[in-house]
Formats: structure tokens, C-alpha cells, sequence
């Protein structure tokens, strides 16, 4: 067993006797290594590296809602690596299922969108404030931010004291949220 290894299996057994600090420890470095591995494994299949974070998050819920049922007298990296492969695997059926709906679109294009389309400019804000209005309060943040007040994720990060990742993840789950909800709207 080596080192690494060793120290993880040390702290998943230091949580089990309740040292939570050593366990957390053990989350922090595994989250770092994870990112890592999930990054380059989407990237070999193809799909948005942007989803690393919400994959890494699916893993470590994973790991810790599961981490009575991991055997001490067993050693603990193939276990994790079990749990991480199936947690890609679903991430990689969902990411293709949900890339019909994804719509990237550049700086410019988003500029284009917000801009003048000969329509009523009150009834679009008050539309668009609408479709905001259904994201949780933390999204509405960063969504108006970002795309209403123009501003990047590291000013959005600053402006609403979240890291640059969350707000990155944040703006992500609600443009997903709510392409989903245009999607209905015009569909349906």
C-alpha cells in the first residue's frame, strides 16, 4: 500500500472512531487528485471539462454516503477508483443525453442576444426577469452578474464573496436550468 494510500485508509478509519478534522483532510486531498483524473477523463471523451466540478462533488457524495460500507482490512484505492468509474459513467450518460440541449455560445453571441432585436426593451426585461426569478436566490446573483451586468466570474466571485469555481458552476446549473425552461416555453 503506498503512503498516499495509507494516510487516505488512516483517515476513513480515524472517521469511523469520530476524528472528523483527519476525515476532512482525507476529502480535501482526495477533491484535489479527483479533479485531476475527472478533468482529463471528460476531456478523453469529449465532453466540457466545465462539468469537473459537479462530477468531483457526485464522487466525494458518493464516498462519504458510502463510507461505512468500505472494508478496513481491504485496501481503499480500488474501492474509490469503483466509485469514481460508475459516478463518470453516469456523468457521461447524462452530459451526452443533455448536450442536444446545450447551446455554447461566445462573448459576442451573448452580447448579441441582449442587444436591440426591434422588440419592446421593457417587455423582454420583464420577461427575462421572469425566467430569473424561478433560479434559486444564489443563481439570480451570479446569472445577473454575469450575463445582465456583463460582469466576468472572478468580478462576479468578488462582488458576491463566492470562489470563481462557484460561480462558474453556479452560472452553468442555471443557464442548464434554464435553456430547459425556453425549451418547454417554445416547445410546448
Amino acid at each position: 500500500m503506498n503512503t498516499r494510500e495509507q494516510s487516505w485508509a488512516e483517515a476513513m478509519c480515524a472517521e469511523r472512531r469520530g476524528e472528523r478534522p483527519v476525515y476532512e483532510i482525507f476529502l480535501r486531498e482526495f477533491a484535489v487528485s479527483l479533479r485531476r483524473i475527472v478533468a482529463a477523463r471528460l476531456s478523453r471523451l469529449h465532453l466540457s471539462a466545465a462539468e469537473t466540478e459537479d462530477v468531483v462533488q457526485e464522487v466525494l457524495i458518493a464516498v462519504h454516503s458510502k463510507r461505512d460500507q468500505w472494508d478496513p482490512s481491504r485496501p481503499l484505492m480500488p474501492w474509490l477508483n469503483a466509485i469514481t468509474r460508475y459516478k463518470m459513467i453516469d456523468a457521461a450518460r447524462r452530459l451526452r443525453r443533455d448536450i442536444k440541449l446545450r447551446i455554447e455560445l461566445t462573448d459576442d453571441e451573448w452580447s448579441d442576444l441582449s442587444g436591440s432585436s426591434g422588440t419592446d426593451p421593457v417587455h423582454n426585461a420583464a420577461d427575462l426577469e421572469r425566467m430569473i426569478s424561478v433560479l434559486p436566490a444564489g443563481q439570480q446573483s451570479v446569472v445577473r452578474a454575469i450575463g445582465l451586468d456583463g460582469a466576468t466570474p472572478r468580478e462576479a466571485a468578488s462582488r458576491l464573496g463566492m470562489s470563481e469555481g462557484a460561480v462558474r458552476v453556479a452560472f452553468h446549473r442555471s443557464l442548464k436550468t434554464l435553456m430547459a425552461a425556453a425549451h418547454k416555453r417554445f416547445e410546448g
